[in-house]
């Protein structure tokens, strides 16, 4: 997805895939800034190899909902990654490892992680926390709707049932996890696109953030 001096990049997280698409098109298009989906703490603790701990300190910043959040999650994407032998976070790895030996500028564009693990705190809803139990007890009688294969980037149809079904269950978490961090990154992209206006831009996101992202920057514009 290109518009003016900025591509964006959807990726999976666990995906083999997305490490081969990283690598062809940083290599294919030699952009000048590389954009991650990263804040300062995860780009260190992928830079360095050091994993973050979720600890029972970091509750007092984060809250206890946000706290049991990173932990599960974590715990979840570790098991997805070795399930498909990719550690979680190659991709990003990868785009750092390259940016490194081709001497580019890496620009760091998501939201800090303990103010978004701070307004799940906030924002998790108690009907949401009803409709997490219930899916959790229900989801072994029901069948797959949308079956994927986790070594591959999901499709856009996929990606678009996924978020609205996640809006429509859990708008709250919908608008912390998604929304206002597309409004961050939309607008820190804007401003490299703006002070780098002869640069090429390649930014690396999620898959499913890319066309809102483009959006809300085309926005900023008018």
């Amino acid at each position: 997805m290109k518009y003016k001096n900025l591509i964006l990049v959807g990726t999976s997280h666990i995906a083999k895939q997305s490490v081969d698409q990283v690598k062809n098109i940083i290599l294919d298009k030699d952009p000048d800034i590389i954009a991650l989906e990263l804040d300062r703490k995860r780009f260190y603790a992928l830079r360095y190899k050091k994993q973050r701990k979720a600890s029972l300190r970091s509750i007092k910043n984060i809250g206890v909902k946000g706290f049991l959040f990173q932990l599960i999650g974590a715990w979840v994407e570790a098991k997805l990654g070795k399930y498909v032998g990719v550690k979680p976070g190659s991709e990003m790895i990868t785009a750092i490892q390259l940016a490194k030996e081709h001497k580019k500028k890496i620009a760091l564009i998501d939201q800090d992680i303990e103010i978004t693990l701070k307004r799940f705190s906030q924002e998790f809803s108690f009907k949401e926390k009803a409709n997490l139990v219930i899916d959790i007890l229900t989801a072994p009688f029901k069948r797959k709707k949308i079956p994927f294969d986790l070594t591959k980037v999901p499709s856009q149809a996929v990606i678009k049932k996924l978020v609205a079904d996640v809006k429509k269950r859990y708008p709250n978490v919908y608008k912390v996890l998604i929304k206002e961090r597309n409004d961050v990154m939309a607008r820190n992209l804007y401003m490299l696109m703006r002070d780098y206006p002869k640069k090429l831009i390649l930014g690396i996101i999620g898959a499913g953030h890319e066309e809102e992202i483009m959006d809300l920057i085309k926005k900023i514009e008018i």
